[in-house]
């Protein structure tokens, strides 16, 4: 075959023929399977078959039969049109290749590094949540228009612009999660076929625009559906940046650094109290998303012009089976001689390289089979016991946070008659959460990150947690009140890296962008997003916040004796389990996060 456009090589350490489909006088290497030229061997393969077939001359008469089928193959193949095919893909997968292999060798980014990484997606995951914070700020979001005695007294921010009542004033604050139910899933979904790395810049970059076009709103549908385009931008960075910190962290540290990122959830949150009452009260509430989009525009640019990082069980340059380039009949044929076909990574992507005409029918194949390994996933998924079962104490917990968040500094106004309420629950969040944070997931990286050790941190700090934020609501005075709500809110945010720990080391590591996105998703759709409205109906009812934030404060309960039930429910870390592209432990070195450094480098940071 060394005439031949196609040349194949007989791999010595796999029981199966392979067949590498190259061009001739073309050159594609990779660091953990070189490919020689064709029509020629190295020694150590000459010295191999000398060694492995000791009676075979040096020069064969009749090729064997193995060789015989190969050969038969490749005519079939050619006569299929594989060759100006192959001729017009291996063109683009070459300058593909090179790059994947010099990023997965030594010549890494020398700015990009472990703990840069984690402070970008830090500072990113914290402008999401301030933005949620301002949202609910009385600064941003205001007050209606009051009337009584024959006078009116003005109202203010978006709720006194666009005269909204309680309940679609809760509607507002949820209305980026119907952009993140559907948007989520897809980026999950996405990850296995592009960068995950440019999926979090083009998320970004819709949030970027999005919250602008908040600022620049008329009405309450414009607003809406502004907020709904806010969370198909903030759907990519959730479901792929615990991964890759995940990934990139010190074995020893890792929910430590989780931590810091969830961290940034309560201290966005808290700034953005501050953030949105400073803003809206001097420049205008409009003037705090636009400064938010601002702010992000950095990062938005960072995500497309910097190197592309992978993401442990995903390889999107590496050798990867082929099957579509051939017809049926070619591929049945060749299928039948035993032999498994491999094609330098890209070549699944052969559509995309070689012009064809649009075809509805194969659109339509193309969706089904896209939903059908979706599908496939969501049921992998979803009978892992364990993620079900911290999902829905994370479900129950974040539909009270959720609702703290939104309506926490009016009721706090209401009932304690604060004069300040966004800067004292924005003070008593962004400390409490800071610490409580950093503190769970310190406890579970001293007693052993493992996932029952997990479920017990869980259990026990809402538990407690509940108790002391249901005894502050039942005090009268404000004196009481604090150090209360402080104590709880520690104890409450202890889990934020414990509960995702458990998240991304129950699946396995090809699903773990899925798992985020499904627990996100779940948490908000079940949780948050239904809590701001049906508090805010709950209190144009009862009309009394004191007892509304007692209800709403019980249900912690709940989301504590879920946990409590995970830590008798068998569990397994699977991060080291071998990923869905069946790649042996031996060649797993092409699966590495780009910034993965060596065990010893890594564990001493």
């Amino acid at each position: 075959m060394g005439g031949s456009p196609v040349a194949a090589q007989e791999a010595s350490d796999d029981d199966a023929a392979r067949v590498v489909v190259r061009v001739a006088g073309s050159h594609v290497d990779s660091a953990s399977n070189p490919l020689p030229p064709p029509g020629s061997a190295t020694p150590a393969a000459e010295g191999e078959q000398e060694h492995t077939k000791p009676e075979a001359p040096a020069e064969a008469a009749a090729p064997a039969p193995v060789e015989a089928k190969q050969e038969a193959a490749t005519a079939a193949a050619a006569a299929a049109g594989v060759q100006a095919m192959a001729v017009t893909v291996v063109r683009d997968v070459e300058a593909g290749r090179v790059a994947s292999t010099s990023d997965q060798g030594g010549d890494k980014p020398s700015w990009f590094t472990p703990k840069r990484l984690l402070v970008m997606f830090c500072i990113i995951n914290m402008l999401n949540y301030v933005d949620r914070g301002a949202i609910a700020s009385n600064g941003v979001n205001g007050s209606r228009t009051k009337c009584s005695g024959g006078t009116c007294s003005p109202g203010s921010g978006i709720q006194g612009d666009f005269d909204l009542n309680n309940a679609e004033d809760g509607v507002l604050s949820s209305a980026f999660m119907v952009g993140l139910l559907v948007a989520s899933l897809i980026f999950a979904s996405l990850a296995k076929r592009y960068n995950p790395f440019r999926l979090i810049g083009v998320g970004l970059l819709v949030w970027t625009i999005a919250t602008a076009g908040c600022g620049a709103s008329f009405d309450f549908w414009s607003i809406t559906i502004c907020r709904m385009l806010v969370g198909v931008g903030e759907a990519s960075f959730i479901s792929l940046a615990a991964p890759f910190i995940d990934d990139n962290a010190p074995v020893a540290q890792k929910t430590a650094w989780l931590a810091m990122f969830y961290m940034c959830i309560p201290t966005g949150i808290a700034l953005g109290y501050v953030y949105g009452g400073l803003a809206g009260k001097t420049l205008g509430w409009r003037a705090a998303f636009f400064g938010e989009s601002i702010l992000m525009v950095p990062f938005v640019i960072l995500g497309f012009v910097i190197k592309p990082l992978e993401l442990k069980g995903f390889s999107h340059n590496g050798i990867k089976e082929y099957g579509q380039m051939l017809t049926p009949e070619v591929q049945d044929q060749i299928n039948n001689n035993g032999t498994k076909h491999v094609m330098p990574g890209g070549i699944d992507d052969l559509a995309g390289k070689v012009p064809q005409k649009f075809s509805f029918s194969r659109f339509g194949r193309s969706l089904m089979t896209e939903i059908g390994l979706f599908s496939k996933d969501m049921k992998e998924l979803l009978q892992e016991k364990v993620f079900v079962t911290v999902v829905l104490g994370y479900i129950s917990y974040n539909f009270v946070i959720g609702a703290y968040s939104y309506w926490g500094p009016k009721a706090g106004q209401q009932i304690y008659n604060m004069t300040s309420a966004d800067y004292m629950f924005g003070g008593i969040t962004i400390v409490c959460g800071i610490v409580g944070t950093l503190a769970g997931g310190i406890t579970l990286d001293k007693i052993g990150s493992t996932i029952p050790n997990a479920f017990k941190l869980l259990s026990g700090a809402t538990f407690l947690g509940a108790i002391f934020c249901f005894g502050a609501f039942c005090f009268k005075s404000l004196y009481g009140f604090i150090p209360c709500f402080s104590v709880g809110e520690i104890l409450v945010f202890a889990t934020q890296a414990p509960v995702n720990f458990v998240c991304l080391h129950s699946v396995m590591p090809h699903l773990r962008p899925l798992a985020m996105a499904v627990s996100t998703v779940s948490i908000h759709v079940f949780g948050d997003v239904p809590s701001s409205p049906l508090v805010g109906l709950l209190q144009d009812k009862i009309n009394n916040w004191r007892s509304t934030a007692l209800i709403l404060t019980s249900i912690l309960f709940i989301a504590a004796v879920f946990w409590f039930i995970g830590i008798f429910v068998p569990s397994v870390d699977r991060f080291k389990e071998e990923s869905e592209h069946g790649v042996p432990a031996a060649e797993r070195s092409n699966l590495r996060p780009l910034l993965d450094d060596n065990d010893e480098a890594r564990t001493s940071d």
